[in-house]
């Protein structure tokens, strides 16, 4: 396709009006069509013909990885030690990120300066990234109480986790997040995006595919009658609906509570997802992840008992039903972890509504079924959580997945997007600006209690916390640092407007999320293939 059938679109498209975007997906033909019936490119498969699009991108693999601030991965770019790990050397006229300053690294306002991590520390503890206790790390904005409040220097029967006093403050560099470094060099790199609201991974995980943390409410984990529970839901109405702060299992998961062999209650979320739009649409989706085939069964439950060892040699299950959005949704889940009809019907709506293991994303893209939305999750091990993966293993999953879909006749109109759910409680030295208040006073500092609160739910206060984002793709922008602003849910409302199915509504963040049109070049593409080594990092051809 040419890149200057695009040039129309281009002030829409990069100017930054996703909603103008939008508005043209459902109101002009694009500019493939012509005369008085469409045309499509004969360069098209049949699976790229079913659905119009606002932009060249007739796919988008978004890879959602674990627990990142901006300032832990990519606090130093371009400038890498080359002490150990791999070498990494950036190209001329590289541009500079919202990074790590001189000052920042020898007279940093907390109590600890940032220390480089080497490729030998990739296995750390896990931070402290509970909703309170980010805001508290954040100081009202002065960015200076991470270690009193989001560090854990120890690792409690962990020995092979590195750990030492100020962790959390420490960041890698290009000689261990190597292959990030180089899609960096290659694509389109924000130095701007952000959490949409403080603490863990299930509220970042539903804000990608909803925008909206309220609405969840909790059940007993057998019966599924409503319960009272205050880990599941905070703030809750006279009906026990609330808003979702921490990580509770979804209500829709044989393999939530540990393969319920647990008493916790579960969550069930109300509401709309992306999920439903692109049904309504008739657009291919799905979400896939690590261990969500089962390994058999138990009191009849489906069991998700699959494991791996991370470069430690230490075993993490591979399925974690927090990490699945989707399966909150009763709308959207796949109770029982059941397997596609066919591969043929990937993407489409049968006993697996749209939920699947990893394996199914790579039988669908063989086959040249690859579904129009794609969400990918590693297996715990490599999904990058400090505690049990890491930049190492993270890397692995990573390139191996891109390097799968480079070499695919799909690549030519897609867009991977690599994108993160929470910060840990990493370090960032970027201090929030909070466009959603919340004035919950068992968890809310008085940052969030002077902005709006949207739709009147409380505990949705963010944006918090910087965290890395990448496009890649033929469209992406080139050795590009993106300062506009974006957040989780500017994922969601590109896939929104690239198909033009409406907003979420019901005070969802996708209405205020920035545009990932800075990331992108339609009118003059120029990134080529990317071919890297999953071990290193390091390109292993143009």
């Amino acid at each position: 396709m040419g890149p200057g059938k695009w040039k129309g679109r281009r002030s829409a498209l990069i100017a930054g009006s996703v909603a103008a975007a939008g508005a043209l997906a459902l109101a002009t033909v694009p500019s493939w069509a012509s005369g008085g019936g469409r045309q499509e490119p004969a360069s098209l498969t049949a699976a790229e013909t079913q659905v119009r699009t606002a932009t060249p991108i007739q796919h988008v693999v978004v890879l959602f990885d674990e627990n990142i601030s901006f300032d832990h991965y990519f606090g130093t770019y371009p400038n890498a030690a080359n002490t150990d790990g791999t070498k990494f050397t950036a190209k001329r006229h590289t541009p500079r990120v919202d990074g790590l300053t001189k000052k920042l690294l020898k007279d940093n306002p907390n109590q600890y300066d940032p220390k480089r991590l080497t490729h030998e520390q990739a296995l750390t503890c896990d931070q402290d990234h509970g909703y309170g206790s980010e805001q508290k790390a954040v100081n009202g904005g002065k960015m200076n109480q991470f270690v009193e409040h989001t560090e854990k220097d120890k690792c409690t029967g962990q020995p092979v986790l590195f750990g030492e006093p100020g962790l959390v403050m420490d960041y890698y560099d290009g000689n261990t997040v190597t292959a990030m470094w180089n899609y960096a060099q290659n694509y389109a790199l924000s130095d701007n995006s952000w959490d949409s609201v403080f603490g863990p991974s299930s509220p970042g995980a539903v804000n990608l595919i909803s925008g909206q943390t309220h609405g969840i409410y909790a059940v007993d984990p057998k019966t599924h009658q409503k319960v009272s529970d205050s880990y599941v839901v905070q703030s809750p109405d006279q009906n026990g609906v609330g808003t979702m702060i921490n990580d509770p299992d979804p209500a829709f998961d044989d393999c939530s509570g540990s393969n319920h062999t647990s008493k916790n209650n579960l969550g069930v979320m109300t509401g709309r997802n992306i999920g439903d739009l692109l049904n309504e649409k008739k657009v291919t989706w799905g979400w896939f992840q690590g261990g969500f085939r089962p390994t058999g069964t138990a009191n009849g439950y489906a069991v998700c008992g699959a494991t791996h060892p991370n470069i430690g040699g230490v075993n993490a299950v591979d399925y974690s039903p927090h990490h699945e959005p989707f399966q909150y949704y009763k709308s959207t889940a796949n109770e029982k972890h059941l397997p596609p009809s066919s591969v043929a019907a990937i993407g489409r709506t049968d006993q697996a509504n749209h939920q699947y293991d990893l394996s199914d994303f790579d039988a669908a893209l063989e086959a040249h079924n690859l579904p129009a939305v794609s969400f990918l999750k590693a297996p715990e091990y490599q999904d990058g959580h400090a505690g049990y993966s890491d930049p190492l293993d993270e890397q692995q999953f990573v390139v191996n997945t891109i390097n799968k879909l480079q070499k695919s006749p799909e690549w030519k109109s897609t867009a991977v997007v690599i994108a993160y759910d929470d910060s840990d409680g990493w370090y960032d030295h970027k201090a929030p600006r909070i466009l959603n208040g919340s004035a919950d006073a068992a968890q809310d500092s008085t940052l969030c209690g002077k902005a709006k609160v949207a739709g009147g739910y409380q505990d949705r206060c963010g944006p918090s916390q910087r965290l890395p984002l990448l496009v890649i793709s033929p469209f992406a922008k080139v050795n590009h640092v993106d300062h506009r602003y974006t957040e989780q849910t500017s994922v969601l409302k590109f896939i929104e407007d690239n198909w033009g199915v409406g907003r979420i509504g019901d005070a969802s963040f996708d209405q205020r999320a920035g545009s990932l049109g800075g990331m992108f070049d339609f009118h003059r593409p120029r990134a080529g293939r990317l071919i890297l080594d999953p071990k290193t990092g390091a390109p292993v051809s143009g």
